[in-house]
């Protein structure tokens, strides 16, 4: 059985023509972590929703966009951390900045800063409104992600151009094969931030 790949958008969800939509009918082993209300999302109630569905699926991978990166980020130091293979992390969005666009509709907290126990890599671009550059690197190194720099790419959404995105299948693919690595060592290690340029 193929391992299942749990999808977590963004503030207000993804759209139809967003690439994780796109990413649900492509997939058949993905499938979408809900919530009560993505226009207000609240990370305690969203995670216990992500906790239940990783229990259910025993593991999983994560891909995630922009407020859905922290949920992710966010299981560091939580038991459920232990089912999650691996998390390609789209655009992650600053909580800052995410506030000064939306004010008062989010209820996350403060930044996660933990290293992630599990494989990751994060994606993001030089332009993203969300997050700045500088501070994309300085989460990446801190969460202890690959960093891949998608250049010009804004928040890697639909207004950036970005419906069915084949790239990030290929990116995906290049996670799981370094996980599969990682099985084969006795004591696992998550993967070093660091930044690369990758193809669109």
């Amino acid at each position: 059985m193929m391992t299942p790949v749990l999808i977590l958008p963004g503030l207000f969800g993804s759209e139809n023509t967003h690439w994780q939509t796109a990413w649900l009918q492509d997939h058949p082993e993905s499938r979408l972590v809900e919530q009560d209300n993505w226009d207000n999302p609240h990370l305690m109630t969203w995670r216990a929703k992500l906790e239940a569905t990783l229990e259910d699926a025993g593991e999983a991978y994560i891909v995630a966009h922009s407020l859905g990166c922290l949920l992710a980020a966010s299981l560091a130091g939580r038991s459920s951390v232990a089912r999650v293979r691996g998390a390609l992390l789209v655009a992650p969005c600053d909580l800052p900045a995410t506030d000064r666009l939306h004010p008062g509709r989010i209820a996350f907290g403060t930044m996660p800063t933990a290293e992630l126990p599990f494989p990751s890599m994060v994606i993001g671009s030089l332009n993203d409104h969300y997050m700045s550059l500088d501070r994309l690197t300085f989460f990446a190194r801190l969460w202890g992600s690959e960093l891949h720099n998608a250049g010009l790419a804004g928040h890697i959404n639909v207004a950036s151009g970005y419906g069915r995105w084949p790239g990030g299948y290929r990116i995906f693919e290049k996670l799981k094969a370094r996980t599969r690595h990682l099985d084969k060592i006795p004591t696992k290690r998550p993967l070093l931030g660091r930044a690369s340029s990758s193809a669109w």
